[in-house]
């Protein structure tokens, strides 16, 4: 299944957190069922605690190619580094497919 596609369904039927900084409280929060980052953001300390975050609290990490693709995904107009799914809605299946 596509990355993009489960978290543009998880935003139609679910609750995401976008940006770094709200998906980084929802991983401490341990309320992230899942975390997409991009690996093409500038510069990389941005989003490289958020792997090793993800996995000292059990929660299911993926990288993604493009910060486009992802800002289309969450249904905004410009690039996004990264989003959590907090209720996956109808996607539910699809991430329990990628553990």
């Amino acid at each position: 299944m596509d990355i993009y596609k489960i978290v543009e369904k998880a935003r139609k039927t679910g609750k995401i957190e976008k940006g770094t900084n709200e998906v980084t409280k929802a991983i401490e929060r341990s309320t992230a069922k899942l975390v997409v980052y991009a690996s093409d953001v500038e510069p990389k300390e941005i989003i490289q605690h958020l792997p090793a975050l993800c996995k000292e609290k059990g929660i299911l990490c993926q990288e993604v190619e493009s910060r486009q693709k992802l800002g289309i995904a969450v249904g905004i107009q410009v690039p996004c580094s990264s989003v959590a799914i907090i209720e996956a809605g109808e996607s539910q299946k699809d991430i329990a497919g990628l553990k």
